[in-house]
């Protein structure tokens, strides 16, 4: 405010303006500012008497290119003048903001740290070219203080480079925090070689201490990397955080930038303005003024970011003109240069101006982002869930009694919960599961469920009945009678003319409201054609109706959440939908079921995108398009450890000296080794998917905790390649990639045994195509090598050549009772109804070929017979119907374990004993 307007020439004079950084110096200031030559021209903001004050405004009305540097910052200019504590230089202060919403964890109040890293030298480096040395150089990336990577000067055709250049980062105690060091090696008519990356675990450091490591990257020829670690805690500062014990969410600020007209320009032409701020959640926003836009014109756009860690503003200003000295008349000049702004410095709300041009002005100010979490960060269930299973409880302690002929009601804990699990099988799946309910509910065992977890084809089947807010208390052969003329009718009526306007209208509208679209949205709007009568507008959470008085079981829907170039085996994420949550198991992070889909940052919805219809939901539980050839091998059977040197990085652990005392948290340094271009280009072919559904990651943003690795509930789950490669996983990415659980393992159950749903017994219901015991046998080895509590599944040889219709698996008080049922065709043969056998003339119905994987029930069939889909589902229900006893006996087992668990548990009991 206290700038004169300029009048006539340039303030510059006759002197060409060379201008490489601003620094703001001090408390901020509008007329304190240094100008700082190139380096080696000047020492900079560290030499007070090598130092001008300048005005900002004869320079800045020339910027075309223009950087503001929000803050110290590892890639800026001017870090080689930033004293041993940077942190008072930019006037970070502390700030009392209000109180974010709570997570199951109270919030943590962590240390703010600086991060000073030197990168010395290296010495022996590889040769990356056949004829000269290696012209090296050092990226350094640590994206949870910035998401910019950092780079050392290029030291060319040298064995043994030397850089002493020094970096700063500002890191959250409490974040895992991963510096990878990428040693290059620059070309210069080709992309340069990425020759290793070393990844160091900060929390090895010790806040106050220096420490100077070598990290032995090829002990053979004494090939090491050099480099100096300082760690200084920040006093005064701190930083509310909410956290789980695998996930941290962070303050978020908010940035305003406005561009004001200031005066009319004669111009017919738009002036575009484009700012970015990488780490952010809008990452870029263009401003645009128009050519008739007159004086007092705003316009605003605004940035959510991370409150505490370097961002970096870049503008991209419209060319104006100035006067570049006197005499020399009028010309368009372009000069590109750095400003930086003491970002940490600004009072919230307060606007300050940073850039004036001739006819505009951009300032900034920071408004405080400190809402509650649109989030739920935690591995308990929701509440809308422990009321269902309350009040479901009421239901199926009825149904027991009535089943069992229990002689007395069931107290609340003493109600097993028992849960339908499926796998998958296209239609022959979708006809047989509506068999099995079907006799599950003439047997009265329906209503002694509380859960019915369901993947592919199976979704298809329970997104059908839940349409029906009390299907469950209903004669299910009105559905299957619907199903069946479905199922037995052609599909050439959805590749209609009118069909495909439709298909086009809503891909068109889907695009639009937001969302990603893929071909499995065309596959989804497919099936509801197939299964529907009509346009189907039913969504997820419209569910909730079906099930808020405890009146049907709830419905659980799994999806894999998975990441390009990665096999399935070597990274999945197993995913839940509910009426009410969607959630990824491993991080204990779920969203309300509604705003699946929207944009989320740092645990805040950012945007509102309209919930899917369940259509499109039902095309990602059922993408049969998702299967890669990693995927075929593993399903295969085939060992797939000999395609692993092409879709693998080479990666093992490395020594530092000296050695550093360990913690149980802190990871092991590792040495990655990237693939040449003929692996890279095997693995993207071998590891890529045909469609994947595509929907806006929720996680985007959040940090994994310092000790996530120690955490029960993530380590339950952990099963990738990247779980120790915290700067790789799903929170960095900007959408999650869901295929069908099928092409990992054929089965529902993960879900249903997250030990906060505490059930008792699964029915376990087999539909897939094959030996029947596969599904079976990877899951029981995948709980196995996670510690999942599951009942050993072990059949003898005679079993597993002559499959029975029905098994219990009860070895251990600690894991469920497993009533698993394989798609067989057995006494079903001889007997049409449990001991009411066949006359001849029936013979021919109890045939069923379930054991062929193409016809008459092939898994990518959408059209039966009305005879093949009748013996199908009467197959089905006769199995269950067959083994009552089973059934039943499971049920009194689970029954009798809650009594003796109450009865140990209760003081009386323990006196006793």
């Amino acid at each position: 405010e206290k700038r004169k307007k300029r009048k006539g020439k340039s303030s510059c004079g006759q002197k060409k303006c060379i201008i490489c950084a601003f620094e703001i110096s001090g408390r901020w200031s509008h007329e304190s500012i240094y100008t700082t030559l190139p380096p080696g021209q000047s020492c900079g903001p560290g030499a007070p008497t090598s130092c001008e004050t300048h005005r900002l405004e004869p320079y800045s009305s020339a910027f075309y290119e223009t950087k503001i540097l929000m803050g110290s910052s590892a890639y800026s200019l001017l870090d080689r003048f930033i004293p041993a504590n940077p942190h008072r230089k930019i006037g970070i202060r502390r700030r009392d903001h209000d109180r974010p919403c709570s997570a199951e964890n109270e919030p943590e109040v962590p240390q703010l740290c600086w991060l000073s890293v030197k990168i010395i030298g290296m010495r022996n480096v590889r040769k990356a070219d056949l004829w000269s040395q290696t012209d090296c150089y050092v990226k350094l990336w640590l994206p949870t203080a910035s998401r910019q990577e950092a780079q050392t000067r290029t030291v060319h055709n040298c064995r043994s480079p030397v850089w002493n250049e020094t970096f700063h980062f500002l890191i959250q105690s409490e974040v895992k925090n991963i510096l990878e060091l990428s040693v290059c090696d620059e070309d210069t008519f080709t992309p340069d070689d990425h020759l290793m990356t070393v990844r160091f675990d900060v929390a090895k450091i010790q806040p106050g201490e220096k420490v100077r490591l070598n990290f032995e990257l090829n002990p053979e020829n004494q090939e090491e990397l050099e480099v100096e670690f300082l760690l200084d805690n920040i006093p005064g500062v701190s930083e509310k955080i909410i956290t789980n014990g695998v996930l941290v969410s962070r303050e978020v600020s908010c940035l305003e930038v406005h561009v004001n007209e200031t005066k009319k320009k004669n111009s017919y032409k738009r002036r575009d303005f484009t700012f970015t701020m990488k780490g952010s959640y809008e990452e870029t926003q263009d401003i645009s003024i128009g050519p008739h836009s007159g004086p007092g014109r705003s316009e605003t756009t605004r940035f959510h970011y991370i409150k505490h860690s370097q961002p970096r503003l870049l503008m991209t200003l419209p060319k104006e003109r100035f006067l570049s000295c006197p005499g020399s008349g009028r010309r368009e000049m372009d000069v590109s240069s750095a400003l930086a702004v003491p970002f940490q410095s600004l009072d919230l709300g307060k606007k300050v101006t940073v850039m004036r041009g001739e006819s505009y002005e951009v300032s900034v100010n920071e408004e405080n982002s400190c809402k509650d979490l649109d989030l739920r960060l935690g591995f308990g269930l929701c509440a809308e869930e422990q009321d269902f299973i309350r009040k479901r409880k009421k239901v199926v302690a009825a149904a027991l009694k009535n089943v069992l002929h229990l002689d007395e009601d069931l107290q609340e804990d003493e109600v097993p919960v028992v849960a339908v699990v499926t796998a998958a099988g296209g239609v022959r799946s979708m006809t047989a599961m509506f068999g099995s309910l079907l006799a599950l509910q003439e047997l009265g065992v329906l209503d002694c469920v509380s859960y019915i977890s369901g993947l592919s084809a199976t979704t298809w089947t329970m997104s059908k009945l839940y349409e029906d807010a009390n299907w469950s208390q209903k004669d299910l052969r009105g559905p299957v009678g619907d199903i069946r003329k479905h199922v037995t009718k052609s599909k050439l009526h959805c590749f209609s003319l009118d069909h495909m306007k439709y298909y086009e209208n809503e891909l068109c509208e889907r695009k639009q409201e937001g969302h990603k679209v893929s071909f499995t949205d065309l596959w989804g709007l497919f099936i509801d054609c197939m299964l529907h009568h009509q346009e189907n507008t039913h969504k997820l959470s419209d569910q909730q109706l079906a099930v808020n008085q405890g009146q049907n079981p709830l419905p659980i829907y799994v999806s894999l959440n998975v990441k390009d170039d990665f096999s399935t085996l070597d990274f999945k994420e197993w995913v839940e939908f509910t009426p009410y949550e969607v959630g990824l198991l491993k991080y204990g992070a779920f969203v309300r079921s509604e705003d699946f889909g929207s944009e989320f940052f740092m645990g805040r919805r950012m945007k509102k995108i309209p919930e899917s219809h369940i259509c499109f939901l039902e095309g990602t539980w059922s993408n049969i398009f998702s299967q890669s050839f990693m995927d075929a091998v593993y399903l295969s059977g085939h060992s797939d450890h000999f395609w692993h040197r092409w879709t693998r990085d080479t990666e093992h652990d490395i020594e530092n000296h000296p050695a550093l005392p360990k913690k149980p948290h802190e990871q092991t340094t590792c040495l990655s080794i990237p693939k040449g271009y003929l692996s890279k280009t095997l693995r993207e072919m071998m590891t890529g998917r045909p469609v994947v559904s595509t929907y806006h990651n929720f996680l985007k943003g959040l940090q994994l905790h310092n000790k996530y690795l120690e955490n029960e509930s993530f380590c339950m789950w952990k099963d990738t390649v990247l779980d120790s490669s915290p700067n790789q996983l799903n929170e960095m990415s900007d959408y999650l990639k869901l295929i069908d659980t099928a092409f990992f393992i054929n089965t529902s159950c993960p879900p249903i045994l997250r030990p906060e749903r505490k059930v008792d017994v699964i029915i376990h219901l087999n539909y897939s195509g094959g030996p029947q015991t596969l599904p079976l046998d990877l899951f029981s080895e995948y709980c196995l090598e996670h510690g999942i509590p599951f009942p050993s599944t072990e059949l003898s040889q005679e079993d597993r050549e002559h499959l029975k219709e029905c098994y219990v698996f009860d070895d251990s008080l600690e894991a469920p009772v497993l009533v698993y049922f394989p798609l067989v065709c057995d006494t079903f043969q001889k007997y049409k109804a449990p001991n009411v056998e066949r006359s001849p003339a029936e013979m021919e119905q109890g045939r069923v070929d379930v054991s062929n994987c193409a016809a008459p029930y092939g898994t990518g069939l959408l059209t039966y017979t009305e005879e093949n889909f009748n013996k199908l589902l009467n197959l089905c229900s006769y199995n269950i119907l067959n083994n009552k006893h089973l059934i039943l006996q499971a049920l009194q087992t689970a029954v009798q374990r809650k009594k003796q668990l109450k009865n140990y548990s209760s003081p009386n009991s323990s006196k006793h004993s």
